[in-house]
């Protein structure tokens, strides 16, 4: 198809601006040209499409008529050339109504929407009056369309009403010849009332003498049954005391001895342990004493006061913690979650706990002392599920009780005179177990001994 000249556009725009609609298209008429524009879209080369139209060059007619609607509207009323190419189209595909419509008289039995959606797009003269007279025909048809269906509810809600009315009356009778039906069996139940409502009155009355003298037979019955289980609650009373008198000194005699039992056999190898430390300490021989002792002569290699002033420890040296778990039968017991907290806080608590009694399980091996590691387990919704190491006694403290209080219990429970070395930084608890005879020492002083580990 040849390109229109420049001369022809001019035309185009003077006719335009000659004959133009001073209203919005009927909707009818608008949803025609689409429509119309959609199926001739098909017929044009996307150079022939107007820029913003080419990316729906490949959709289907009803897809391009949903998707570019607005926008085919907007270029047929803005592009001349485009809607000329269109008005080209559509007289190929409907020659006779091009026809009647530059010849300025549609046929009379075309639909008046397709006569003004094809004229809006020709442009032929005279075309905005057929566009106007379709929208005044659509309005009149709606119109009509709108009566009819108005006149055809209003007999349906006619023909609902005279039935509604018919079933009114006939529930209407129905109801009364109930209500009548009822009202005599009400009469008859009234009847039946006044005489049952007598006979309770009198079966009443004999159940009041009845009750009565089952009320004095109770009463008898209850002031002898109260004297019986006042007896039997006097006799229970003093069999439960005697028994738990009975089990308590029992249980008591055999707490005892075996508490005790146990403190003593624990400072009996206490002393038996210092006693031959300190023999091998002070290497002394087998006797006790030999004839050559009585010589008077001077001893060598004793220390002065300098000397031993010389051997102390510091107290943040972990040699000092070696030589008290040196002692015999030592007992450390270490504040858990403070020496954790204290090294390595940054972990999660199940890990702090199996570094530190992974390396208690090592220092009970090399120092052969007795260990016990506490940890705080007031708020803990649950046990812990834990395998002690070897050489390590793991415990957690009770509901309502604190880990601080179980360590001093611990302190408290030893005889006097065992060495026993609590690890903790907490200043109470270092103060508690001092009262109990144990040596306090910093968290800081185990981490370092764990170190060399």
């Amino acid at each position: 198809m040849e390109q229109p000249t420049n001369g022809a556009e001019p035309a185009d725009e003077a006719e335009g601006a000659v004959e133009a609609l001073d209203r919005p298209l009927p909707e009818g008429v608008r949803r025609r040209v689409i429509a119309l524009v959609s199926d001739a879209f098909g017929g044009l080369t996307v150079g022939e499409l107007p820029s913003q139209l080419r990316q729906y060059a490949r959709f289907t007619p009803t897809r391009r008529a949903k998707f570019a609607g607005n926008a085919m509207a907007a270029a047929l009323e803005s592009e001349p050339v485009f809607r000329r190419r269109i008005g080209e189209r559509i007289a190929q595909a409907q020659p006779e109504l091009a026809a009647t419509l530059e010849a300025g008289a549609p046929p009379a039995a075309a639909d008046p929407v397709d006569v003004a959606a094809a004229a809006y797009v020709l442009r032929p003269a005279g075309w905005v009056k057929l566009v106007e007279a379709a929208g005044e025909e659509v309005q009149r048809a709606d119109a009509e369309r709108a009566d009819e269906e108005t006149r055809r509810e209003l007999e349906r809600l006619r023909e609902e009403l005279v039935q509604a009315r018919s079933q009114t009356k006939s529930e209407t009778e129905r109801l009364r010849a109930e209500l009548d039906a009822a009202r005599k069996e009400a009469e008859s139940l009234q009847r039946k009332l006044r005489s049952a409502l007598s006979e309770v009155k009198r079966s009443e009355a004999a159940l009041r003498r009845g009750g009565a003298e089952a009320d004095t037979v109770r009463a008898e019955a209850a002031v002898q049954i109260s004297a019986a289980e006042s007896d039997s609650r006097r006799l229970k009373a003093r069999l439960s005391e005697a028994e738990a008198s009975l089990e308590a000194s029992r249980r008591a005699a055999r707490e005892g001895r075996s508490v005790e039992d146990m403190r003593l056999r624990l400072l009996l190898d206490t002393v038996l342990d210092a006693a031959q430390g300190l023999r091998r300490e002070l290497a002394l021989p087998p006797s006790s004493i030999r004839p050559a002792d009585s010589v008077e002569a001077v001893e060598p290699g004793r220390m002065s006061p300098k000397d031993i002033a010389a051997r102390a420890l510091s107290e943040t040296d972990p040699a000092l913690l070696d030589q008290l778990l040196a002692l015999p039968q030592a007992h450390l017991i270490v504040d858990g979650y403070n020496v954790t907290k204290t090294g390595y806080p940054q972990m999660p608590l199940e890990k702090q706990r199996l570094r530190l009694l992974g390396g208690l399980s090592v220092l009970a091996a090399q120092t052969g002392a007795e260990m016990t590691c506490v940890f705080d387990g007031a708020e803990l919704a649950a046990p812990v599920l834990l395998a002690p190491p070897r050489g390590v006694r793991v415990l957690f403290s009770k509901a309502g009780v604190t880990a601080d209080e179980l360590i001093r219990q611990l302190a408290r429970a030893e005889p006097p005179g065992r060495p026993v070395v609590v690890v903790s930084t907490d200043r109470e608890v270092a103060d508690g177990v001092a009262k109990a005879g144990a040596r306090p020492v910093a968290s800081a002083l185990l981490l370092k001994r764990l170190s060399r580990v």
